[in-house]
């Protein structure tokens, strides 16, 4: 068997050894949250979970650069293109956690969003749920009001020319569509909960509507039950259901 020969199987081997860590570490990402879902791991060893992932990610990545390179000496394509793929699965699976962290690092430390942090809208059927969680009921306060300003500056109050029964049934509409668990809807007001698909997070919200001279004014505040900082997803979550119920009202 020539030396080329050689290279190339073991080329092979290094892309098949890289590959299987690659499906390691997508099934331990994957996996993650169902397994904190279900109550088998706390939430720091979930996360620890995702951390050591994307170190095997790294490790497959690295594979698949030893055989490429080999494969290259060698000539050989199919070892090669073997190999280009476990580079990339590993640098896509990289990414997940990198971008997550990249994101967190680009928001403020607060998980509770509002358009009226002068008299944010309250939780009343969600109470109970909210106090046997560690984020608090009430809004936290100035600090957090500071912090949103300078972060989420379009976080405004959406104003609407249509009578309030029809934004409620709108807003209602738009919470069921988006699979929100509704708890309650009043006369001028709804609560429901957002559970996260990947971990299961439960984020609360109130919406508010409060009839003007020029429309019905919609107030809307979306907390994490858990978690200091939120990653954005609470002001997302504002901005694209108050989009939604304009556009629906339009």
């Amino acid at each position: 068997m020539t030396s080329e020969h050689q290279g190339a199987g073991l080329a092979f081997k290094v892309a098949l050894a890289g590959g299987i860590l690659a499906i390691l570490a997508a099934l331990s990402m994957a996996g993650a949250g169902p397994v904190y879902r279900a109550g088998l791991l706390a939430l720091g060893d979930a996360f620890s979970v995702l951390r050591y992932a994307a170190f095997i990610a790294l490790g497959a990545a690295g594979l698949g650069l030893v055989g490429l390179l080999i494969a290259a000496f060698t000539r050989r394509a199919l070892p090669a293109l073997l190999c280009a793929l476990v580079i990339l699965a590993g640098l896509v699976l990289v990414a997940v956690p990198w971008m997550q962290l990249q994101q967190a690092r680009t928001v403020p430390p607060i998980h509770d969003i509002t358009t009226d942090m002068q008299d944010p809208p309250a939780f009343e059927a969600l109470v109970e749920a909210r106090e046997a969680a560690p984020n608090a009921v009430d809004y936290p306060g100035e600090a957090t009001a500071r912090q949103q300003r300078e972060a989420y500056p379009a976080i405004r109050p959406l104003m609407l020319d249509a009578p309030l029964p029809e934004v409620l049934a709108a807003a209602e509409a738009a919470a069921r569509d988006a699979g929100w668990e509704i708890a309650a809807v009043g006369e001028a007001r709804l609560e429901a909960t957002d559970t996260t698909t990947w971990f299961g997070f439960k984020d609360d919200v109130v919406i508010r509507l409060t009839e003007t001279p020029n429309g019905v004014r919609i107030d809307m505040r979306s907390a994490s039950r858990l978690g200091r900082s939120d990653v954005g997803t609470n002001a997302a979550r504002i901005r694209a259901f108050l989009a939604d119920l304009a556009q629906r009202l339009e």
